[in-house]
């Protein structure tokens, strides 16, 4: 008989909870799925998405996070071009660099070290698309708040979530082999902490990432005959000013619809100085620095600020992930790795791959 090498054995279907459907929770799950794993995922807000968040108005949407993500590892390429195809294009931001208060620029249409992509219609599309399958399996529980992480009663082998959801209402979903943690660092030490899983939970407090006021202000005027649009004729700025770091012309993104509407990020220290401040206020002297920059001097018909708490990763772990085989317990995410879209995908990529 001739010989035949023994085909290796696929890894035993594991039951697996991820906490977060964020980017890296919904790159996570999506790829232990695939690799024949039962996933649940939980996820605290109303639907997926994280930080690459949609707000609606009456004016049209606003991305209030992540403005546009991209795509430098083929890993990344790969998903969007087999599992996303058209879905995102190229935003041609024309970003410019304001230099001053004033809103001087030192040159205009500055090309981008990578392209800018954004999905079309809305900044969620994407990770509603990846995370469709999930939900239709019953798979995906939204506005559900895991609030601790302990054994389980029944099997001290694996792991029980506590839960909270809409309307105060509490459960415990048990039986998971594994918990990965695909939320920002500070509630994932947290959750880690509770758990008694110190070492890792020490780990992921080692990161630091700090906050961010968004404004979103809708300028319906602008589309009356005649009148293109408000302001400056650049789309994007990284700006020098103390309170702004960034604008952006949401009408400029591909599908986004026509009103103009412009979503401004505060800077990095001033949205720490003013982290308690009142929104009304924040609102009040962000509108300011917005017309300062860019002569913008038309009251908005829509003017709506959203606090981030964890926003941009100051200083990254240092590797792509946190896992602990013989507890059980990962953790994931941009926090990980830097504080691009691209980051958090991967992060969440490596902890499945490692776990599968």
């Amino acid at each position: 008989m001739p010989f035949s090498p023994r085909r290796p054995q696929p890894p035993a279907s594991r039951s697996i909870a991820v906490i977060g459907a964020g980017m890296a929770g919904i790159a996570c799950a999506r790829t232990l799925v695939q690799a024949g794993h039962r996933v649940t995922v939980f996820e605290q807000d109303a639907a997926p998405g994280g930080r690459m968040a949609t707000e609606d108005s009456p004016f049209g949407s606003f991305d209030s996070g992540a403005q546009y993500f991209t795509v430098r590892d083929q890993r990344m390429a790969l998903a969007l071009d087999t599992t996303a195809p058209g879905l995102c294009r190229r935003w041609s931001a024309n970003t410019v660099r304001v230099l001053d208060t004033q809103g001087r620029v030192a040159a205009a249409g500055l090309p981008p070290r990578d392209a800018h992509w954004v999905p079309a219609r809305r900044m969620d599309a994407l990770l509603r698309h990846w995370a469709a399958p999930l939900a239709d399996a019953g798979a995906l529980y939204t506005s559900t708040r895991v609030r601790t992480i302990a054994r389980d009663t029944l099997d001290p082998r694996r792991w029980q979530l506590h839960t909270s959801g809409a309307e105060g209402s509490s459960g415990v979903v048990a039986g998971f082999d594994a918990v990965l943690l695909a939320v920002p660092a500070a509630p994932a030490a947290e959750l880690l902490r509770g758990a008694r899983a110190t070492a890792l939970a020490k780990a992921a407090g080692g990161s630091e990432v700090a906050p961010c006021w968004s404004l979103m202000l809708a300028f319906p005027q602008a589309s009356q005959p005649g009148l293109s649009s408000l302001g400056p004729q650049w789309n994007a700025a990284r700006s020098t000013h103390h309170r702004i770091a960034w604008l952006a012309r949401e009408s400029s993104k591909p599908g986004r619809g026509s009103i103009e509407r412009w979503t401004v990020q505060a800077s990095e220290a001033w949205s720490r100085e003013h982290f308690d401040d009142d929104a009304e206020r924040v609102c009040a002297k962000m509108l300011r620095a917005f017309s300062e920059v860019t002569g913008i001097r038309a009251a908005p018909a829509y003017a709506v600020v959203r606090r981030w708490r964890d926003a941009k990763t100051v200083k990254p772990l240092g590797h792509s992930h946190l896992w602990d085989r013989q507890a059980g317990l990962g953790a994931c995410g941009d926090w990980c790795l830097g504080h691009r879209v691209e980051d958090a995908f991967l992060s969440g990529l490596e902890l499945a791959l490692q776990v599968a």
